[in-house]
């Protein structure tokens, strides 16, 4: 089986490295200066597949502070505001998308 470090990535726009951090599951994003950062707008983001496989394959390096590491794509706001790029990615940020009935 291929590992997914070795599998052809396809850029399509911008993108980013997340994660979950390793103590409590909370998902990261890989910053410019090789820290995890659970604020998006930290995130490094890269516009090629070459910059990608190489932030990725640091960022699973990094397996002590979070794991389970991939590339997933990113909007950037006229305003320079970085937001999820696809569904997945922005209930991953925000939580879950329904309200929850209160336990009594």
């Amino acid at each position: 089986m291929t590992s997914p470090l070795q599998q052809k990535i396809k850029i399509t726009g911008p993108s980013v490295v997340t994660a979950n951090r390793t103590v409590d599951g909370v998902v990261v994003y890989r910053s410019a200066d090789q820290r995890w950062s659970t604020n998006l707008a930290d995130a490094a983001i890269v516009r090629d597949a070459p910059t990608a496989r190489a932030l990725l394959a640091e960022s699973a390096a990094d397996d002590v502070g979070a794991v389970g590491a991939y590339i997933a794509p990113v909007l950037i706001a006229a305003d320079g505001a970085v937001q999820p790029g696809n569904l997945r990615e922005q209930i991953r940020r925000d939580g879950v998308s329904i309200t929850l009935p209160s336990v009594s």
